[in-house]
Formats: structure tokens, C-alpha cells, sequence
């Protein structure tokens, strides 16, 4: 039985060692940070910026996209991951066509990713794959997401497994081999949500 405990907390502790955890807060209020590239699958002009806000999970800073565009995203450069997890929390703050927060994983480009989305304007949880540019829905999920209210969304993925959680509540959980291989991590919004993102987390597993 001590042996096992042993393993259990190595393995704990190997896993641990995979992961970090992004807050903006070491980030002074402005343009994106140079770690960091934005762009949008489709059109638009996206628009990323650091921020103060004093409603932040870890203050000061936010991490906020205002722009408009099909598809805003914004990915950690330099990230790598197949199987592991993302994890973001995300207040959803205003937008008229949308308003949406979602993390991606696999990115192989502006075209070429899986994400995972929460929508405080119709209330769900959705996971779709993007390829060639086209956005494809994998499963929509009924969820509460009331906006200018912190939520936390998180994806765990290995192999052709994928789940995606909502404040702790697990609301997909399928299997999809659109999309293989290690990629970048990063963040998303749709039209013209005005979002912002806080301690973004990201793993291998």
C-alpha cells in the first residue's frame, strides 16, 4: 500500500511538472504580449490586449479581445501538445451576434484546429473541429453560461478522447479523429464577442 501511495504521488508530481498556468498579471496593460500571436479564421480585425480589471480570478490583469471577426484567436506561441489538457477562465462581457469564450488545442494553423467553446447569448457548450478553414460541429450541449460572470472551461484530450467541462461539470465526453498529432493552445471568440480571459492553463498528460 506505501509503495503504491509512493507511485501514485510520482506520477502526480511528473504530471504536475508538464503544466503552467499564463495570468497576464507579470504583463503591463496594453498590446498583446509578444509570447502570444493573434489572427482570425475567416475575416476580421481582431483585437487582443492586455487589461486591468478589478473582477480578475487573479488580479489585476485580463487578458481581453474586442475586435470583430469570423473566428478571433489567439495562440501561445511555441506551444506543443498532442494529449494533455487547456483549461481558461472566461467572462463573457458583451456582443450583439455573439458571445463566446473558447480554448483550442491541436492548432496547426489559422485553419487547422480543434475548440471548445462556452456561449453566454444561447446558453451552451459546443466542440468543433476546424479544417481548411471551415468550422464543423462535433456536439452542442445545453449549459448555463450567464455572462459578465467568471466561468471556468477546460478540455481534456488524449488520443481520439475528448472531454470538455464547464465549471467543473464534464458536459462532452466522445471521441473524434478529425484532427491528429501535437499542436499549439490558445484562445477564441466568435464575431463580435467582447471576451476576456484569465489564468489560462495548459498541460501534457
Amino acid at each position: 500500500m506505501k509503495e503504491a501511495c509512493i507511485a501514485a504521488v510520482t506520477i502526480f508530481a511528473t504530471s504536475a511538472a508538464f503544466a503552467e498556468t499564463i495570468n497576464f498579471d507579470g504583463d503591463t496593460p496594453g498590446p498583446l504580449p509578444n509570447t502570444w500571436q493573434q489572427g482570425v479564421t475567416g475575416n476580421g480585425k481582431p483585437r487582443w490586449a492586455v487589461k486591468a480589471d478589478p473582477s480578475a480570478p487573479s488580479k489585476p490583469n485580463v487578458l481581453e479581445q474586442s475586435g470583430s471577426g469570423t473566428f478571433p484567436w489567439c495562440v501561445l506561441s511555441g506551444s506543443k501538445l498532442e494529449n494533455g489538457f487547456v483549461e481558461v477562465r472566461f467572462k463573457s462581457i458583451s456582443g450583439r451576434e455573439d458571445q463566446a469564450g473558447g480554448a483550442m488545442w491541436r492548432w496547426k494553423d489559422g485553419d487547422n484546429y480543434y475548440v471548445a467553446r462556452a456561449n453566454a447569448l444561447e446558453n451552451n457548450v459546443s466542440l468543433y473541429h476546424t479544417t481548411n478553414g471551415r468550422r464543423n460541429t462535433i456536439k452542442y450541449v445545453d449549459a448555463p453560461v450567464p455572462k459578465n460572470v467568471w466561468h471556468t472551461l477546460r478540455v481534456e484530450f488524449a488520443g481520439r478522447r475528448i472531454k470538455v467541462a464547464l465549471d467543473g461539470k464534464t458536459y462532452i465526453d466522445l471521441e473524434d479523429t478529425h484532427i491528429s498529432g501535437p499542436g499549439a493552445v490558445g484562445l477564441w471568440t466568435k464575431a463580435d464577442s467582447v471576451t476576456a480571459f484569465d489564468d489560462f492553463s495548459y498541460g501534457a498528460q
